[in-house]
């Protein structure tokens, strides 16, 4: 597939995942490996950039070409999503520096 031509998105993911704040690297690297794999597994082009862990979710920036995507990833890496939103714009202190 020429994925050359695909308009990519960025998303955020919400997960609940009770005690995430407790984990262990060698079970975060456990669950990086689980995203990893299921990325993996489908011919769409989409990529997960990194994770923020609170104490009881993930919140995940990813990129694909539709939320249909981010959701067929969830299946596979069987963690449960509570909320995907799509990144509209980004605000950064770079930003603001350049604009002065």
């Amino acid at each position: 597939m020429d994925h050359k031509n695909i308009r990519m998105k960025k998303f955020v993911v919400e997960r609940d995942f009770s005690g995430a704040g407790n984990l262990s690297p060698g079970q975060l690297q456990a669950v990086t490996k689980i995203y990893y794999e299921s990325v993996d597994l489908l011919d769409k082009p989409r990529y997960w950039i990194q994770s923020f862990i609170t104490d009881s979710k993930i919140y995940s920036i990813r990129i694909a070409e539709n939320v249909d995507n981010v959701r067929k990833d969830a299946e596979l890496d069987h963690f449960p999503i509570n909320a995907i939103s799509e990144v509209k714009t980004i605000i950064e202190r770079q930003n603001q520096r350049a604009n002065k």
